[in-house]
């Protein structure tokens, strides 16, 4: 993970301070879901691309890391046809390596 997206992911994280203050350790598995899966992180095809271009994540590059997240996990992957699709799974995958490696989850 870039180090630019890193420290976007821990500020977002940090705007959620009271939420996340919320949790217990039994409801941490949680804390992923309503992150980075229950409401979209970037809304808007301009406003998705903009984010990878500001990343200097190429799509391909996104999608090659969404491919080999969703082939480990679920033995296949989906159709990513836009920008704001893409980008919000490569946040959703992105939140649960920063959440594991800041032991939250």
């Amino acid at each position: 993970m870039k180090t630019s997206i890193k420290e976007e992911l821990i500020s977002y994280i940090n705007e959620r301070v009271e939420e996340i203050k919320r949790y217990d350790g039994s409801e941490l598995e949680e804390l992923h879901y309503h992150l980075f899966n229950q409401d979209y992180y970037i809304i808007g095809y301009y406003q998705a691309q903009e984010w990878l271009d500001h990343h200097e994540i190429t799509v391909f590059e996104a999608l090659e890391i969404i491919r080999e997240y969703e082939d480990f996990h679920f033995g296949e992957c989906k159709s990513y046809t836009n920008a704001e699709e893409t980008v919000n799974m490569l946040v959703y995958i992105y939140g649960e390596e920063l959440l594991s490696e800041l032991e939250l989850i």
